[in-house]
């Protein structure tokens, strides 16, 4: 005898897909104990549902779509999703030692790395799967969101994500839940309102002097413009007064390093002079705990080859060497402990003046990169960037300052992984996926 039970309560938590009858399921009187194929019909529904969930949800994104897509995911098989780039390895390599299983999503003819090198396999490696696509922008094409939906993804952001795809499409329609506040990425632009430098003087932090024209600059700048071939990077040049100012910005445009265009959305700043130094940060909404992971400073092509140089020489390879501050990697360095609760005091700031003006503010990795200026004998940091996502420098755990914390050191990659478990574990995935 067959008994139909309707189990439209049951599931219409767990599943949130509005119906317009009653789901049900066959069940036939076991030998079983009583209730056991109904709970297993339970599971197998749900489990449909969680399908249907995963490859139905359209429509321009937000904070609701992104929770419902959590609740559809099976907490127990989170996979870590990033882009093949930046920061990918740190990231996955911290996904694997807690756990997680690792996706990277990757451009055709850039994939060797993730594919090849660092796959998976016999008990080496930390990606287990890539998604080829043909340009990164790719990312936000409707298989690829639903192959991560299926995978349970939570994404992992770093600057390939925000060089290589528009913003709007990231924040608007790439439904895949992000660790950390998806909509903070763009204000690292320059050109947009509320950005980086608009947080940084509300929350008090000491920035150089920006000069609104070139015609007001009295003392050494630095200038700061799109290059012509790569947007995304920025090509610098120096100069003390609007003459000089006039003078290298054409030569620059002559030789097709930047374009008028983008001279005029340049960025002209005081250059502080002083041992320059990148502080990574954590912050846990989870503990509401902000924690200092490393401190590290950037190599720079063709800048560093042209300072092993000595001066008479440099002197003479500038008659024919521009010089360029392309990035190139990082170094780990080291800060005295007299000034960390200054580098401290520095990112608490930044933390709640973000949730103010750009809610729910800054979630997880985040830097402020700037130098230690020495004026009227004392020491003070001044911002000049700030990376509002996780910085590409996993050499930041062998400073000592993670260690200081957790005993032994840890990577940004092992700490993102952490703080996503521990959401988990208490049902919070909500509080820092976005």
């Amino acid at each position: 005898m067959t008994k139909k039970i309707s189990v439209k309560k049951h599931i219409a938590k767990a599943t949130k897909v509005k119906r317009t009858k009653p789901l049900s399921v066959s069940i036939t009187k076991p030998k079983k104990p009583l209730f056991s194929n109904f709970f297993e019909g339970i599971k197998v529904e749900v489990q449909r549902e969680t399908k249907i969930i995963k490859k139905k949800i359209t429509g321009k994104l937000d904070q609701d779509k992104i929770d419902q897509i959590l609740e559809g995911y099976d907490k127990s098989n989170i996979t870590i999703g990033v882009l093949g780039g930046h920061s990918a390895l740190d990231v996955c390599r911290g996904a694997k030692k807690n756990g997680f299983r690792t996706v990277a999503v990757c451009k055709k003819g850039r994939e060797k790395t993730y594919a090849q090198y660092y796959k998976s396999r016999d008990g080496k490696g930390v990606v287990d799967e890539i998604i080829l696509v043909d340009d990164f922008k790719d990312i936000v094409n409707k298989e690829v969101q639903e192959k991560l939906r299926e995978l349970n993804t939570i994404f992992i952001h770093n600057r390939y994500f925000w060089v290589y795809c528009n913003f709007k499409d990231i924040e608007d329609h790439f439904l895949v839940p992000i660790f950390g506040t998806r909509t903070m990425l763009k204000l690292e632009e320059r050109d947009v309102p509320n950005n980086q430098y608009h947080i940084m003087q509300k929350a008090g932090i000491r920035i150089p002097k920006i000069f609104s024209s070139p015609q007001k600059i009295d003392k050494l700048a630095i200038v700061k413009v799109a290059e012509a071939k790569r947007g995304y990077e920025r090509a610098f040049f120096f100069c003390n007064n609007f003459e000089s100012y006039k003078a290298k910005s054409q030569e620059m445009i002559k030789k097709k390093i930047i374009t008028e265009a983008a001279l005029k959305k340049a960025v002209i700043e005081e250059y502080i002079v002083g041992a320059q130094v990148n502080f990574n940060y954590f912050y846990s909404p989870l503990t509401e705990e902000l924690e200092l992971m490393g401190t590290d400073a950037r190599r720079q092509t063709n800048l560093d080859g042209l300072l092993r140089l000595p001066a008479d020489v440099q002197l003479e390879v500038l008659k024919y060497v521009q010089p360029k501050l392309v990035e190139t990697g990082h170094f780990a360095v080291t800060t005295k402990e007299s000034i960390i609760e200054k580098i401290y005091d520095l990112g608490e700031k930044f933390v709640a003046t973000s949730k103010k003006i750009h809610a729910p503010g800054i979630i997880g990795p985040f830097a402020l990169q700037g130098a230690i200026s020495a004026e009227d004998g004392k020491e003070e940091p001044v911002i000049f960037d700030v990376s509002m996502r996780i910085p590409g420098s996993p050499g930041t755990r062998f400073t000592p300052y993670s260690g200081y914390l957790y005993i032994d050191s840890i990577s940004y990659g092992e700490r993102i992984a952490m703080e996503i478990k521990k959401a988990i574990e208490q049902n919070k995935l909500g509080l820092i996926c976005t």
